[in-house]
């Protein structure tokens, strides 16, 4: 068959899809970088310099109380005037101890921030990787390319604007973006970092897109809760399951049921923690539909263990006759040498059941055993291999 030639010209001409960077901040940690926000545009400040530092120093105080703050940060935000930022954060009530702007450039100076300290009513109650990740996400948002070198205004104003658009990059000014904020905006769209400004409305630029924080109305949220709320539970974890829970869920079963029970849970050979074992039989897992890699995968295997299904039946037809039940999906994996990942484990058993090689009582664990193929193939349990011969 003669070879298809893609010449240049072809190849160019078809479109490639972009690749979007990701999003820097989850849902709930927008909610912390917007919240951030709101505490500084509260603040009696009187001048930009002052909110764009009061910024960097609150998201840092966070946590502690104190925020620590060198020289070299200060020269980096590019203020126009940063002694009297430095003098109205002190007049708000902010303790600078230590010369911040003409001390040296490199010691940090630990500005301590009223409030910030209170286990209760904290202005921004928020956790280890929050702060770090709300952080990062402001000093991402202020040096980015389109307004790198911009006024400090602008670059606040960039913070506000990013911080409120949805995942589609779509949002409307806030009405708490302090005024010179508010009067830069044009220039977010002249510089690049506003796709589309209409009014109040805008949306980003792809380029930053990674900077939005994902804003969602309280409808939104609301209705996010309200699904998450009508999810069933979690399973609990093996050590969550009581004794007395697990002889409770025992004695409503059937006798069979219950002899099978005992065999896994008194096996000599697999010595099965009590929580393991309540888990399997109280809380099986659900089927779910394998994704479009694990079939991938699957093919890429079937073809070369060729002898799967015989493997399988024999392991489960010995493993039963030496431990008294059937092996779990890891242990029939496990000694028949076979490292799968979890999910392509049980689609490889669901495969070999399937071509009945093998058989279970499902959702019932620990029940595999060979299947009417491998009877017919003479691999069988005693029991089975009577039926096969009658």
């Amino acid at each position: 068959m003669p070879k298809t030639v893609i010449s240049q010209e072809t190849a160019a001409s078809k479109p490639v899809a972009p690749i979007l960077p990701p999003f820097l901040l989850t849902n709930g940690q927008g909610e912390a970088a917007r919240a951030l926000l709101s505490y500084v545009a509260g603040l009696p400040l009187g001048s930009v310099d002052a909110q764009f530092l009061a910024v960097v120093v609150a998201i840092r105080a966070a946590r502690g109380g104190v925020g620590n703050v060198t020289g070299t940060d200060v020269r980096s935000l590019r203020l126009e005037d940063p002694r009297r930022a430095v003098a109205d954060l002190e007049a708000t009530g902010w303790e600078v101890p230590g010369p911040l702007v003409d001390g040296e450039q490199d010691v940090p100076v630990g500005i301590r921030v009223p409030g910030m300290n209170r286990e209760a009513d904290h202005p921004l109650p928020l956790g280890k990787g929050t702060r770090s990740r709300v952080s990062g996400w402001a000093m991402r948002a202020r040096i980015a390319k389109p307004v790198k070198k911009a006024s400090p205004a602008i670059r606040l104003a960039a913070l506000f604007l990013a911080a409120h658009s949805t995942s589609e990059l779509h949002g409307r000014i806030p009405g708490h973006l302090p005024e010179a904020c508010r009067a830069a905006v044009p220039e977010l769209a002249a510089k690049g970092f506003l796709a589309e400004l209409s009014g109040d409305a805008y949306r980003l630029d792809p380029l930053v897109r990674h900077l939005a924080g994902r804003f969602r109305t309280s409808e939104e949220i609301a209705e996010e809760a309200r699904v998450e709320a009508s999810r069933l539970p979690a399973d609990p974890e093996p050590d969550q399951i009581t004794p007395a829970a697990w002889d409770a869920w025992k004695s409503g079963t059937s006798p069979a049921l219950r002899r099978h029970v005992e065999a896994v849970e008194q096996c000599p050979l697999c010595r099965f923690p009590m929580g393991r074992v309540a888990k399997a039989f109280m809380y099986p897992p659900a089927d779910i539909p394998a994704p479009r890699s694990v079939l991938t995968a699957y093919d890429a295997w079937e073809d070369g263990h060729p002898d799967r299904g015989p493997q399988a039946a024999g392991f489960a037809a010995d493993f039963r006759a030496e431990h008294g039940h059937g092996p779990s999906y890891g242990q029939l994996c496990k000694g028949l040498g076979w490292k799968l990942s979890r999910s392509l484990r049980g689609f490889v058993v669901h495969r070999i059941v399937a071509e009945d090689w093998l058989t279970d009582t499902s959702p019932v664990p620990w029940t595999l055993r060979p299947g009417r193929v491998a009877q017919a193939h003479g691999i069988a349990l005693p029991g089975q291999a009577a039926r096969t011969t009658r």
